[in-house]
C-alpha cells in the first residue's frame, strides 16, 4: 500500500522504521515543524523528519493539518492509509477523508483505558500492573475510533515511563506493521470500543510535576518515575527549584513530611506514611548529581525540609 506516515518523537521511529522496511511503500511522513533547539535556537527537524530524510522520503511539515496547501499535497499523493504514531497535530475530517483507509493510529495504552495525550504516565502513576498498545481507526473524538489490535506489557515496579515507552514503542511497531498489513490483505476488522473503561489521561504539565511530600510514599514514587523523563519531577529547598530523578521508598524509616535526612550512603525524605530515599538531583545551575554528593555540598542541617 501506498503510506503516508505521520510522527514527530523519537517513540515513532522504531514504527516508521519497520513500515520502511515492509512490503508497503513510505512516500511521504508527515510532521510537526521544524522547531528551534539547543543554545543557539536553530531550526531542527523532528527525529522522524530526520529519519525520512535519510531515507530519501518527502516531508510536509504543516502549521495545522487541515491547511488547503497541505491537503493539496496530500490528495495529490493518493494514500492508500496514513499510519500515525505521536504526531502531535490534531487531524481535523476533512484531512481524515483523504486516505482510502483512513488514518490509523498507533496508541501507548490497551483502549478505551488512558485515551488523551499522556497514557503511559498515567498508567505507571496510576500503578497498573498491565499495560499496551492499540492500533484503530482515528475518528473525530478522541482516541474513540474502532480498534484493530492490541498488544500488552507488563509494567515493571521500578518503570520510569520513559522505560515503559521505549519497550511499547517496539511491540507496537510491530502491532502496527500487522495492523498495516491486515488492512491490505483485507483479514481485519477494527471493532467499537467498549463504553465501560473509558479513562483520560490529559497532558502533564510541568507543574503537574512538583512531588508533594504530605502524600504517601507510594504516590511520590509513582509520580516521579511517571514524569521521568519528561517533564521532570521537581520540589523546592531552600526557596530554589530542585529536579529529582525517580525516588526510592524506603519501608524502615519514618520522618515528618518534607524532612531531609541525611545518611552515610542515602539521603532520605518523609512523607505522608514511610521515607523514600532520592536518587539523582539537579540544583539550579548544578549538574545532575547523587543524592548524597548533593547534600554534602549543600550542607543540610538538621530538621531542614524540601517541599
Amino acid at each position: 500500500m501506498r503510506l503516508v506516515f505521520a510522527g514527530t518523537p523519537e517513540v515513532a521511529l522504531p514504527s516508521l522504521r519497520a513500515l520502511i522496511d515492509s512490503r508497503h511503500d513510505v512516500i511521504a511522513v508527515v510532521t510537526r515543524p521544524d522547531a528551534p533547539s539547543g543554545r543557539g535556537r536553530r531550526l531542527e527537524r523532528s527525529p522522524v523528519g530526520a529519519l525520512a530524510d535519510e531515507h530519501g522520503i518527502e516531508v510536509l511539515t504543516p502549521a495545522k493539518a487541515g491547511e488547503p496547501e497541505f491537503l493539496d499535497r496530500l490528495r495529490a499523493l493518493e494514500p492508500d492509509l496514513c499510519p500515525v504514531v505521536a504526531y502531535g497535530n490534531l487531524l481535523p475530517q476533512r484531512t481524515l477523508d483523504v486516505p482510502k483507509f483512513g488514518w490509523v493510529n498507533l496508541h501507548f495504552s490497551v483502549l478505551p483505558a488512558w485515551r488523551g495525550a499522556a497514557p503511559v504516565q498515567a498508567s505507571v502513576r496510576n500503578g497498573d500492573d498491565i499495560t499496551g498498545a492499540s492500533t484503530f481507526r482515528i475518528v473525530k473524538e478522541l482516541d474513540a475510533g474502532p480498534v484493530f489490535g492490541v498488544v500488552t506489557e507488563k509494567v515493571r515496579d521500578r518503570d520510569t515511563s520513559g522505560d515503559l515507552l521505549t519497550r511499547l514503542s517496539l511491540s507496537g511497531a510491530d502491532l502496527l506493521l500487522s495492523t498495516v498489513d491486515g488492512i491490505e490483505d483485507g483479514t481485519l476488522r477494527a471493532v467499537d470500543q467498549p463504553d465501560d473503561g473509558v479513562t483520560y489521561a490529559a497532558k502533564i504539565s510541568v507543574e503537574d510535576a512538583r512531588l508533594d511530600f504530605t502524600t504517601p510514599a507510594t504516590a511520590v514514587d509513582r509520580l516521579a518515575r511517571a514524569v521521568t523523563p519528561e517533564p521532570g519531577a521537581w520540589a523546592e529547598f531552600r526557596g530554589e527549584r530542585l529536579k529529582l530523578g525517580p525516588v526510592t521508598p524506603v519501608a524502615d524509616v519514618t520522618l515528618p513530611a518534607g524532612e531531609v535526612l541525611v545518611e552515610r550512603k542515602r539521603v532520605l525524605v518523609g512523607t505522608a506514611t514511610t521515607a523514600v530515599a532520592l536518587g539523582e538531583v539537579q540544583a539550579q545551575g548544578k549538574k545532575r548529581m547523587a543524592a548524597t554528593d548533593w547534600a554534602r555540598g549543600v550542607r543540610i542541617e538538621s530538621g531542614e525540609r524540601i517541599a
